[in-house]
């Protein structure tokens, strides 16, 4: 659980990260701490940046120049690394937050987690799988600064993700797999175990979010899957597998 006094380094990747979805990612960062370093990388001269170039003093962004010195190398990326690396040296940030869709950062997010510290991915859909699980948590950016309704999406490009019915998830294995081994770690001796126990043993095993499912709460996720129960008491919400009670 986080005290929002962590220190945030932001690093972006601006050759695979939309503009349009910076204010929302410092929304989701703020939850837990001060974002205090902000880092932007690209070839400044290149017009697929001009967006990127618009917001750099609005959000007090530093932008970092990266030549393309050799054809089919990305500069960027190794510059980002470099960066990354210093900063966990100096212990500069509590969080290394990184936009980015390229799975070449897998390696720097393993490293600095040896290191102790959290590492909060963001990308689009195309973000490929070794990435996303290596990242502490990973987040869609299309599932920020979008209203999740109980309605299911349409698929289109820039839309939110699609809402995945309570059939599809149970047949994801890894999912139910992750729900139930919260629930055994977080239950008392009536199998019934609190939820906000759960979000924080799931936080510390994946980098799952309930938005990337489509729902903006993991309770939503719990009931459209209907293969565990739920009670309230007072304000706490408790969860119990159903093969425990049959």
């Amino acid at each position: 659980m986080s005290d929002r006094s962590s220190r945030i380094a932001l690093l972006i990747d601006a050759d695979n990260a939309p503009a349009a979805k910076f204010q929302p990612i410092l929304t989701e960062l703020s939850k837990d701490g001060v974002t205090n370093i902000r880092r932007a990388y690209g070839n400044w001269k290149n017009a697929t940046l001009q967006k990127w170039e618009q917001i750099l003093h609005e959000y007090a962004i530093q932008p970092v120049q990266q030549f393309d010195l050799t054809k089919g190398k990305n500069a960027t990326d190794m510059a980002l690394v470099i960066d990354a690396m210093d900063l966990l040296h100096e212990e500069k940030f509590d969080i290394l937050a990184i936009v980015s869709s390229d799975c070449d950062f897998t390696p720097l997010v393993m490293r600095v987690l040896a290191n102790g510290v959290r590492v909060y991915g963001f990308g689009e859909q195309k973000t490929p799988a070794p990435f996303v699980n290596a990242c502490s948590r990973f987040l869609d950016l299309n599932a920020l600064g979008e209203e999740l309704e109980d309605a299911p999406k349409t698929e289109k490009s820039g839309s939110a993700p699609i809402r995945k019915t309570g059939r599809e998830m149970k047949g994801d294995a890894k999912l139910i797999k992750l729900l139930r081994g919260a629930i055994d770690n977080a239950q008392g001796e009536d199998g019934w175990a609190d939820l906000g126990t759960m979000g924080q043993f799931i936080s510390n095993q994946a980098s799952f979010d309930s938005r990337n499912y489509g729902y903006r709460k993991l309770l939503d996720l719990v009931n459209a899957i209907d293969l565990f129960e739920v009670r309230r008491q007072g304000l706490q919400v408790f969860v119990r597998d159903r093969r425990a009670n049959p």
